[in-house]
């Protein structure tokens, strides 16, 4: 097996000022030639930290790509540090420097100074990888039994060069096995209840073959994956594998991760049957209409969402019963229904989502345990109001809130 080692450097992401998004780029792009990532590490912008990295690294992995360093400023320090690590020099790059040169006067409004030519000055050794998009170039070198990938830190820059330069790159220098990889959504039912439902199917899995649970608020992603050299051996086998999960877990399963979101399924049988949704938010504060709008073409059958979070507009744009309020508290099934029934006669839908609950750390306009929820769902028939306590973590109540309320709405969906 080919292993990779991702380094990510910067101080930005050791303190948390920014999200490291490459290294999960990186390795979902690898895993997809076949390339497996063995470990992911970020350092900082000291030179011993990169030089101690690169050097931990050497013939302990067959691929080791950084990102980060290569930029015009005083604290890049990769492209030295490399020159360091592989007893090389910085020369300069007469091609570079008018693609550079040539950014410069197509899409930037100061004028080139000094340390943009530098960006010119590449290792003599290095192999350079295209960068469209910004002028620091990407170097690929080799030491021992380890190849070295250099690239910029920024994401859109990065991710250009992954896809055009480095993929065909390796692809090229090294022969991969074939991975596949399946990630099943399920919501609805915990893990430790779905693990016991497949215990039976774990046993019975190739040895090639591997079932993993990723228990998300509401939600477990099952993703089988499987490694081989007969591609379409392996993708028959998982197909099979597949359709026996679909016969166990039955209507749980709402589709396949970045295929099939639950949120789109819901579009679907919404564009299928011609109805129409509409949401009314307290707590979850738009995040519902949020996931149901980010499903291109939702306009078709998405009306809207009024987020009413304080219980004045509850009254007023809702026009909630204030009797109702009083005597049940703005946390309540009761209130939840009028909400859902409300907003679906305002924005004229079929259906309608409606929130409304304690999700802390205070009570706000309500006495109500902190960690109860209600969730409606009116359809053309009927309102169902859903009683919850998810706990005392505001954050864990909101998003598993929003996983179970488009979990309600797609089981009324199914019963047509």
């Amino acid at each position: 097996m080919i292993s990779a080692k991702i380094i990510t450097i910067g101080d930005e992401i050791l303190i948390g000022q920014i999200v490291d998004t490459n290294s999960t780029f990186i390795s979902k792009q690898l895993i997809n030639i076949g390339i497996e990532v063995n470990e992911i590490l970020s350092i900082s912008d000291e030179k011993s930290s990169i030089f101690n990295a690169l050097d931990n690294s050497l013939n302990k992995f067959d691929i080791v790509i950084t990102t980060g360093g290569l930029g015009p400023t005083n604290d890049d320090i990769t492209k030295e540090v490399f020159c360091e690590f592989f007893n090389d020099k910085l020369v300069h790059n007469e091609n570079l420097l008018i693609h550079i040169e040539n950014l410069f006067k197509k899409f930037v409004n100061n004028p080139i100074n000094n340390l943009n030519r530098a960006q010119a000055l590449v290792p003599s050794k290095a192999k350079l990888i295209e960068n469209k998009f910004g002028t620091a170039a990407g170097m690929a070198m080799i030491k021992g039994n380890t190849l070295f990938i250099s690239l910029p830190g920024v994401p859109y820059e990065m991710k250009s060069m992954i896809t055009s330069s480095v993929l065909p790159l390796l692809s090229k220098e090294f022969e991969c096995p074939v991975i596949l990889k399946k990630t099943l959504m399920t919501y609805g039912v915990g893990e430790s209840t779905i693990a016991n439902q497949l215990k039976d199917f774990e046993q019975k899995l190739a040895k090639n073959f591997k079932l993993a649970y990723l228990p998300n608020l509401g939600r477990v992603r099952l993703r089988i994956s499987c490694k081989g050299n007969d591609k379409k051996k392996l993708e028959d086998q998982l197909d099979l594998y597949i359709s026996e999960l679909y016969n166990i877990l039955g209507k749980i399963i709402i589709g396949f991760e970045s295929v099939n979101s639950i949120e789109l399924e819901i579009g679907k049988i919404l564009v299928k049957s011609n109805k129409t949704l509409s949401t009314a938010e307290s707590f979850t504060g738009g995040l519902i209409s949020s996931r149901i709008s980010s499903v291109p073409g939702a306009s078709e059958y998405f009306k809207g969402s009024v987020v009413a979070y304080d219980t004045n507009v509850k009254k007023d744009l809702l026009k909630l019963d204030e009797g109702i309020i009083n005597d049940f508290s703005v946390v309540s099934s009761q209130v939840a229904n009028e909400m859902a029934n409300n907003v679906k006669k305002l924005l004229d839908s079929d259906y309608s989502i409606s929130t409304t609950g304690n999700a802390g750390p205070t009570k706000g306009d309500s006495k109500k345990d902190i960690g109860l929820i209600y969730i409606s769902i009116a359809t053309p028939f009927e309102t169902k109001s859903y009683k919850f306590n998810f706990g005392n973590n505001r954050e864990k109540n909101i998003k598993k809130s929003v996983n179970k309320a488009l979990e309600l709405l797609f089981n009324e969906l199914l019963k047509g």
